[in-house]
């Protein structure tokens, strides 16, 4: 897949996301749209994970930690074959199993989140199995910075770097902003560097929505033999709509009719420029 086609794929992806948070009332607008370009990269050019191998050992796995972002995941895995795009059509709505947190009731989802500051801690656990078993599959997670004040976080990265799991790879979508405003007046956790390499981690930092940048960064893991893997994606809160952009009110915040038909023809824009 080119360049080309994962862009125009990633704005498909957004009009969705929105497409099916407007319907069901709810959803975590903001996140969704910073995150999805990284989920576009990774299962359409790294992972390698289908519906044909998911149920199989010798894969790569990838667990959503900002659990919160599960639109984004939903379009993308719809997108690629694991469950009709239909589905989404029942997002939170009463007994669908599409609900505002990724489960495994939904195929294609690997294992419950969304309790900020969980799933790298079961990515560590999955990561040190793989290694026990003597397969060379990666584990794969996506972290919100705002999680980062979860000290769990931490544990599991400083076990990451005592079992030497160099298979595991936290992704940081780092878009500076949670749900009460930006992430350094809430509660700051710069120099993210300096503290991961701290806790043992070989750290890179990528642009969360170049293609190429992340394409490259994500099939040169390892980074370093015996180390945990950290990339700290810059991404845009909101990412693609304007007036979404960099505004934490955005966080978890259902667009107008107005505001949706705004949303549409500003990403209908970015296609023609393509």
């Amino acid at each position: 897949m080119t360049t080309r086609d994962l862009k125009t794929k990633s704005i498909d992806y957004r009009k969705k996301l929105l497409k099916y948070i407007k319907h069901a009332n709810a959803g975590h607008t903001g996140g969704s749209l910073s995150c999805v370009d990284i989920l576009n990269v990774l299962y359409n050019h790294v992972l390698g994970v289908t519906p044909e191998n998911f149920s199989g050992r010798d894969r790569n796995h990838y667990i959503q930690s900002k659990g919160h972002s599960v639109e984004a995941l939903y379009v993308v895995l719809a997108d690629v074959g694991f469950f009709p795009e239909s589905d989404l059509e029942t997002l939170c709505q009463y007994q669908s199993h599409y609900v505002g947190h990724p489960t495994r009731k939904v195929n294609g989802i690997e294992h419950n989140s969304g309790a900020l500051g969980h799933a790298l801690s079961y990515c560590v656990g999955v990561a040190l199995a793989e290694k026990k078993d003597g397969r060379n599959n990666n584990v794969f997670t996506l972290l919100g910075d705002g999680e980062l004040a979860e000290g769990s976080n931490w544990e599991a990265l400083l076990t990451a770097s005592h079992y030497k799991l160099d298979n595991l790879v936290a992704i940081l979508d780092y878009n500076k902003l949670q749900i009460t405003g930006w992430v350094k007046d809430v509660c700051a956790t710069e120099p993210l560097d300096e503290k991961f390499t701290a806790f043992g981690a070989s750290v890179r930092h990528v642009d969360g929505h170049d293609f190429e940048a992340l394409t490259e960064v994500l099939n040169s893991v390892p980074f370093e033999k015996g180390k945990p893997n950290v990339i700290i994606a810059h991404t845009i809160k909101g990412k693609g709509v304007s007036f979404i952009e960099n505004n934490y009110k955005w966080h978890h915040h259902v667009p107008t009719d107005a505001e949706f038909e705004q949303a549409i023809r500003e990403l209908d824009q970015v296609v023609k420029n393509i």
